[in-house]
């Protein structure tokens, strides 16, 4: 190490580009007493394998010079690999001293940790904890099913961390790496992480209702969180909130937040918006945000919220909603991009985030037009976000692969 360093917060984990990164050997190695014994055998019943950890008289040990093919940041057969790491940069040349490298898995909805990697002088201090921290929170983010990574049987005390982080062994290779692996000690393991599996909550277990005053910091606790990281690095989501309650556009007779028990789990907020057209001005909705805490995502929350709130607006005499929204989500609960209703943006576009539905209809198309937005939702100040967000409880900002200021 060039300079010493005590304080663990000096050891900021910071985005690895790409550019600056690509071919950066990882020297693994590691030294083990102790490996998982593979033995699979057939009978006429199907197949029986079992595993048992076992000591060894001579300890095992595996350098990277011993591998024709080192590991390596950004290889070319990972085309979507995204890492971070922490770089001591006190020298001349940056020097990396931890890493993770992830990769998804498109067509099974998966997370691939394909590099993990802590020099020998920071292990035994959190930082593989932390490192993988990241990877889950991707994982979360991208609303992958599971995380998974490869290790090796030999590599027991990689496998006891795996096992510390809630990974579990969800299969084996005998002849990945030779065709004797087994002989070898070196069977590669396969292990899993499992996010929480999506889970409907009973309609009466939820309590849609209007937020009172005195929770105002809570709901705005619940939107950062749900927020941060998300679409860039941190959010200005509560910010918003905090702001638009003041708005002359603002709705709250129709905005609305979930509660389970006496837990504030989601949220909607409308407000007014125009269309414009040669003939003149119509009055519709917006909302946003709508979100839900991130522990109670995919459990229908957000569906309900929304749901509950367009029949209010219906109610209330409103004909349409337009909004910014995920692509992903919003089309299946009846929403179409805008050109189905022959409105544009203010600027003539159109794209698949660009999206309304018709509370009556013609609501919508009968009127067409430009989507004129409240100028309020562009005067958001970065500078008093910031100061506001001091006030909150914060993860640590970090850059993840698609947020809208992704370079």
């Amino acid at each position: 190490m060039t300079e010493e360093r005590t304080d663990k917060s000096e050891y900021n984990i910071v985005h690895l580009p790409k550019e600056q990164w690509e071919g950066e050997i990882l020297p693994m190695g590691y030294t083990t007493q102790s490996y998982f014994d593979v033995d699979l055998s057939e009978n006429d019943c199907g197949y029986h394998i079992k595993i048992s950890k076992r000591t060894v008289d001579k300890s095992i040990t595996h350098t990277p010079e011993e591998y024709d093919f080192p590991d390596r940041l950004y290889q070319p057969h990972w085309e979507k690999a995204f890492a971070w790491g922490i770089v001591d940069d006190v020298g001349e040349k940056p020097r990396l001293l931890a890493a993770i490298e992830t990769c998804p898995e498109e067509w099974s909805n998966r997370l691939v940790v394909t590099e993990l990697w802590v020099h020998e002088d920071l292990r035994r201090r959190g930082i593989g904890h932390r490192l993988m921290a990241v990877a889950k929170e991707q994982a979360r983010l991208e609303h992958r099913r599971a995380v998974i990574l490869e290790t090796q049987s030999c590599n027991t005390a990689a496998i006891a961390f795996y096992q510390s982080e809630g990974f579990k062994l969800i299969g084996l290779d005998t002849c990945c790496y030779s065709n004797q692996d087994v002989e070898r000690r070196e069977v590669r393991f396969n292990m899993g992480y499992f996010l929480r599996k999506d889970r409907k909550v009973a309609e009466k277990d939820i309590v849609i209702r209007p937020e009172r005053p005195k929770e105002y910091k809570r709901v705005e606790q619940m939107v950062l969180d749900a927020f941060w990281n998300k679409y860039r690095q941190g959010c200005n989501e509560h910010f918003l909130v905090h702001q638009l309650r003041k708005q002359d556009i603002y709705l709250p007779d129709l905005s609305r937040i979930a509660v389970i028990g006496d837990e504030i789990v989601g949220a909607i907020f409308y407000s007014k918006s125009l269309l414009e057209n040669d003939h003149g001005r119509k009055e519709i909705l917006t909302f946003g945000p709508l979100c839900v805490a991130p522990e109670w995502q995919g459990c229908g929350v957000g569906e309900r919220l929304l749901k509950e709130t367009l029949e209010l607006a219906g109610n209330a005499g409103y004909e349409g909603v337009v909004i910014m929204g995920e692509p992903d989500y919003y089309p299946r609960l009846g929403f179409k991009t805008c050109d189905h209703f022959g409105i544009t943006t203010a600027e003539g576009k159109n794209f698949d985030a660009f999206m309304g539905i018709e509370l009556v209809p013609g609501g919508l198309s009968a009127f067409g037009g430009r989507y004129i937005e409240a100028e309020f939702f562009e005067s958001l100040s970065e500078e008093e976000n910031q100061v506001f967000t001091k006030g909150f409880e914060t993860p640590g900002m970090q850059k993840f692969p698609g947020q809208w200021n992704d370079k």
